[in-house]
């Protein structure tokens, strides 16, 4: 592999993995893709728009005029997605723009790796596909074996992706592969999810917003072990399967609060309970047993770890989340939050 296409290599997750592979295999060039919507961040590339391997392409992957240019200009050996619209919330208020880049999108990056060859294409998906667990049994976890149960319109069209994905792979003998992770945190992150909005309201002295009574909990996988996961799939995962990558770090939503508050050296005073969002998923839980037996990959880094890592990050890049917490963001955060 000598050139590698990232979509969504301005956000959070792709930025990350644009890093991770830069330093992990020196030969390698990469092409970045993003839109640059809200999330999608150009300041978050500066350090790669300085290496001669990394290359920036502005560009819609629902444009399927501009994506089959770079395809028929570059030779690109492998594609990994990250593009998509990625937060429930929004996708409650406006589904059609989730839709559009997280089906279509697909389908189009789908058709220029068919038309240059059948390209290795990897999607990057969620267990949100999976729908929820119940909080009273444990004992539970998403397998790659777990009936899809939708239960937002992101994660339906997320799940709709992820079928086309295997429909192609079916039907035309597509190369690709499917990766569905539990909640990731770390450095670049855009700070309307949990981990980024609460360090960031912190550190600003602002309220912490947190859904219901905070009991939902999640996986936490730190994103550098994603990253690493993705690269052991690219290279050496089988066609048409799915691998689930999880972080076997458990934390109800107020508990991830606390533990913020605690490494910011904070009181709880600033937590105030908000409204919960209509359909909210009560537990996600992976098991990453195939992963592990097939490719060797494992959760490195245990949550309190990460967690500290990733606070000070933010602590130290002020600059970086500050301006993204302006503009368009402040004005959506208000409409989130303000009547809640």
């Amino acid at each position: 592999m000598n050139t590698l296409l990232v979509t969504g290599a301005a956000g959070f997750i792709g930025s990350n993995f644009v890093y991770y592979m830069l330093e992990k295999h020196p030969d390698l060039k990469i092409i970045g893709l993003d839109a640059l919507t809200y999330a999608g961040n150009l300041e978050t590339l500066a350090p790669a728009m300085e290496n001669e391997r990394f290359r920036f392409v502005k560009a819609d992957i629902t444009d399927r005029k501009a994506v089959f240019k770079l395809f028929d200009e570059t030779p690109v050996d492998a594609v990994v997605n990250f593009a998509a619209e990625s937060h429930v919330d929004r996708s409650i208020d406006t589904p059609e723009i989730f839709l559009k880049t997280n089906i279509l999108g697909t389908q189009v990056l789908l058709d220029c790796c068919r038309a240059h060859g059948n390209i290795r294409y990897h999607q990057v998906s969620t267990d949100e596909v999976y729908g929820d667990l119940p909080l009273d049994r444990p004992d539970l976890f998403f397998t790659e074996e777990t009936p899809i149960h939708t239960s937002s319109p992101y994660s339906a069209s997320k799940a709709g992706a992820d079928l086309l994905v295997m429909a192609y792979h079916r039907t035309y003998g597509a190369a690709v592969t499917i990766s569905r992770c539990s909640n990731n945190y770390g450095p670049y992150h855009f700070p309307e999810k949990l981990i980024p909005l609460m360090i960031t309201n912190a550190l600003e002295g602002k309220p912490l917003p947190v859904y219901g009574e905070g009991k939902n909990v999640r996986d936490w996988l730190y994103v550098e072990d994603h990253c690493k996961a993705i690269d052991l799939i690219l290279r050496s995962g089988v066609p048409g399967e799915v691998y689930n990558i999880g972080g076997h770090n458990e934390r109800t939503n107020l508990d991830v609060v606390k533990a913020v508050l605690r490494l910011l050296g904070k009181d709880e005073s600033a937590i105030v309970y908000v409204k919960d969002r209509p359909g909210h998923d009560m537990r996600y839980a992976i098991d990453p047993t195939k992963i592990k037996n097939a490719l060797g990959w494992y959760p490195e880094t245990d949550f309190d770890t990460g967690l500290k890592k990733t606070v000070d990050w933010y602590l130290t890049h002020r600059d970086w989340w500050e301006h993204v917490k302006s503009g368009e963001y402040a004005d959506y955060y208000e409409k989130m939050y303000k009547n809640r």
